[in-house]
């Protein structure tokens, strides 16, 4: 089992920083980089294995209306995987230093859908009006500069749809050395967020040889089991599964509505285990104490069921 970061937006808001700028927490790669380290920092210590960076709302056009060329939002993604790097070294320095075995992590590199960077909350039902073709000029970009930055892999995250999922997989053939999990954003137990059936998704990813892990992500945390064995059904490749707290993206207040219904990320762990999910961790509302008790729970269960 891997275990992955949590929600990287709300413990720089919960630290008193206002995310609702439209580059969301990719501002503060520009404004505030040691908030984002000191988050990482805390994920690492807490027992993920692989963190992602902050670049999620990232994009070339994004920075742009900051006044910010091409080659200077591409060095933003250099700095995005070097903060993340030195927040590792940092864990990994003060394990050493207390006489600590070491342990294997990985910095993911960020890519949201192109929804998130309308920071509307496209991402969750992938309604664009856009072609396969549109979608793959934006993402081509944007995977070959997040690769060239040096993460270990990539995330290629809340994707909602079938036809955003082809046109990343095409982005990625253009950067052949390039590895990523593809992770959407559901609807409900058997579909993506724009309707299309997760195993049909499933099907398609299967024969990517670039597409390391299928999955989910910011979804309820009750979808991911029944998703989770609709991949399984189609493929043999790790299921990563990073469900938020339970409540729902609000576009317009830009807020969180309802309330999550009491379980922990952690409750979820042994019944996302049985349904196939190998790589855990959490999206919004989750934060590193979540973590810590999710790490805690399956590294108890031993290196036979943890896969470490």
């Amino acid at each position: 089992m891997r275990i992955l970061d949590g929600g990287l937006g709300t413990e720089l808001e919960r630290a008193g920083h206002d995310l609702t700028d439209a580059l969301w927490s990719a501002r503060l790669l520009l404004d505030n980089p040691a908030a984002i380290a000191t988050v990482h920092r805390a994920y690492f210590d807490a027992g993920a294995d692989i963190v992602s960076t902050a670049t999620y709302q990232a994009s070339v056009p994004g920075f742009a209306a900051r006044g910010l060329s091409a080659a200077e939002t591409n060095a933003l993604f250099v700095r995005a995987v070097e903060i993340a790097r030195g927040a590792e070294q940092a864990h990994h320095a003060e394990r050493a230093t207390a006489g600590l075995p070491p342990r294997t992590t990985q910095v993911a590199g960020s890519l949201g859908p192109y929804g998130a960077t309308l920071a509307d909350g496209s991402e969750f039902h992938g309604n664009y009006g856009l072609s396969e073709d549109d979608l793959f000029d934006f993402h081509r970009e944007r995977i070959a500069a997040m690769w060239a930055a040096g993460p270990d892999v990539l995330a290629c995250e809340t994707t909602p749809s079938l036809l955003e999922a082809r046109a990343i997989v095409r982005a990625l053939r253009l950067v052949p050395d390039a590895r990523a999990w593809i992770s959407f954003q559901c609807r409900d137990e058997a579909h993506t967020a724009f309707g299309d059936p997760i195993a049909d998704v499933a099907r398609l990813l299967d024969l990517e040889p670039q597409v390391v892990a299928i999955g989910t992500n910011c979804v309820p945390p009750e979808r991911v089991a029944p998703l989770a064995r609709a991949i399984r059904a189609e493929t043999a490749k790790p299921i990563v599964a990073y469900p938020n707290s339970g409540e729902r993206w609000n576009a317009v207040t830009r807020g969180w509505d309802g309330a999550a219904d009491g379980r922990r990320l952690v409750d979820w762990a042994s019944i996302n285990a049985d349904a196939g999910v190998t790589w855990m961790g959490g999206c919004c509302r989750t934060t590193p104490a979540d973590i810590a008790a999710l790490a805690t729970h399956v590294r108890e269960l031993g290196p036979a069921t943890s896969g470490l």
